[in-house]
């Protein structure tokens, strides 16, 4: 990497046109002599960014944040409504693969046209076709045409093409997350042979964890504005941050006829004391409290937790844990209380409910009741964070290549 800027972005606005009612005809026009009515819609708003040759720049954000539309302003999809972008070098842009393909064509056909689309001569298609056509895996379907291919190996191809291209600056736009498992990885292990030949990286992606794992600098964008930008592992964090708070803003999405209500649901670490932010290894309590107006002697209470992609990480109830409540009139409180948190780096949602012991009846259930962060401050990887110890067997400490004594 170097201090030349491969990518700079200065002070860049985009707007778009939202309409509401458009004549869909000349007649129409003419009869109801008005133009079509719009609001306009701020897709960037004085974006500005540097990226050295030989970086890699992630962009994250939630959907709709303009990520996809600055990097179609940076390609040259797109042109700014003000502001400057320059770009050093050979670009190539992954912003749709097989953008270019013909279905009547074959996949020998299209690869001359889709190579010819991104910028490279039929001499230089000439000398990539036998690694495009293998890296793809197509060499039996090649001479097909490509309407009969299926998508899998229609993202193949259109990866593929682009892939060989041998660019300075490339632009990736969600495509790592296209194809099956085996396909990513060897996309992955693309990108990271362009990354050791100095080529820079530009790409946009939902996934935090392929941000840390191959980016050196990071830019949260969110409403057309950059929130942050920087270490790949602060700009995921305030992301995730945003995500947490957003989340305890919504209004609680409840149900259940409310016979036994949840008053409240805290999370507190040692002592009791309320906590958002554990370590693998704390313990954490979540208590819960309830009420009921009428006796009631059929009820139980569980509990589930959701890391920040909606997956069940863990649940339980009173009665899986073997505590059957005694009748309910008024107030109870109880408590979940977990000696060591296994879980990895996160935000985690809480959910709680009140059931019958055969769960036929909800009483009361809450999707967002608490929620709580989880850092990782070690360096295992993974979703859980599990206390590991490493057995060796002294066996023969003979050096390997060395004949005994005899």
């Amino acid at each position: 990497m170097s201090d030349s800027p491969a990518l700079l972005v200065s002070d860049v606005h985009k707007r778009f046109r939202l309409y509401h009612e458009r004549p869909s005809s000349l007649k129409e026009r003419v009869v109801r002599f008005r133009r079509a009515r719009y609001d306009v819609f701020w897709a960037l708003s004085g974006v500005s960014c540097q990226v050295n040759e030989g970086e890699t720049f992630g962009l994250i954000g939630p959907n709709g944040s303009g990520k996809s539309t600055l990097l179609k302003c940076i390609a040259g999809v797109f042109k700014p409504d003000s502001g400057r972008i320059e770009t050093r070098g050979r670009l190539v842009s992954l912003l749709e693969l097989g953008a270019g393909f013909h279905p009547d064509l074959t996949g020998r056909e299209n690869v001359y046209l889709n190579a010819s689309i991104l910028g490279l001569s039929r001499r230089e298609t000439d000398r990539h076709f036998d690694d495009i056509v293998a890296f793809a895996e197509l060499e039996p379907f090649i001479d097909m045409q490509v309407k009969y291919y299926s998508s899998g190996m229609y993202v193949r191809l259109g990866f593929s093409v682009a892939a060989h291209l041998d660019p300075e600056l490339l632009i990736v736009d969600e495509v790592l997350a296209v194809g099956d498992e085996h396909f990513q990885r060897k996309c992955l292990a693309r990108i990271g042979r362009l990354q050791a030949g100095g080529c820079t990286i530009i790409f946009v992606t939902h996934s935090l964890d392929l941000v840390r794992q191959i980016c050196t600098t990071a830019a949260f964008l969110d409403q057309g504005k950059i929130v942050c930008m920087g270490r790949p592992d602060d700009v995921v964090a305030a992301f995730r941050q945003t995500i947490h708070e957003a989340e305890e803003s919504e209004e609680h999405e409840e149900r259940g006829d409310r016979s036994v209500r949840i008053d409240r649901v805290e999370v507190s670490g040692d002592g009791g004391l309320a906590k958002e932010m554990f370590s693998p290894g704390d313990p954490l309590t979540l208590t819960v409290m309830v009420e009921a107006d009428e006796p009631i002697d059929d009820w139980m209470v569980g509990i589930a937790m959701y890391d920040e992609r909606g997956a069940l990480v863990f649940g339980t109830n009173t009665e899986i844990e073997g505590k059957r409540l005694d009748p309910l009139h008024g107030t109870s409180r109880l408590r979940f209380v977990i000696a060591s948190l296994p879980f990895g780096e996160g935000n985690y949602r809480v959910e709680a409910g009140i059931t019958s012991r055969d769960e036929r009846r909800v009483y009361h259930w809450q999707e967002h009741s608490a929620g709580f962060r989880c850092r990782v401050v070690d360096l295992q990887q993974g979703t859980l964070r599990l206390p590991v110890e490493v057995e060796v067997d002294a066996g023969d400490q003979t050096p390997l290549g060395r004949p005994e004594a005899g």
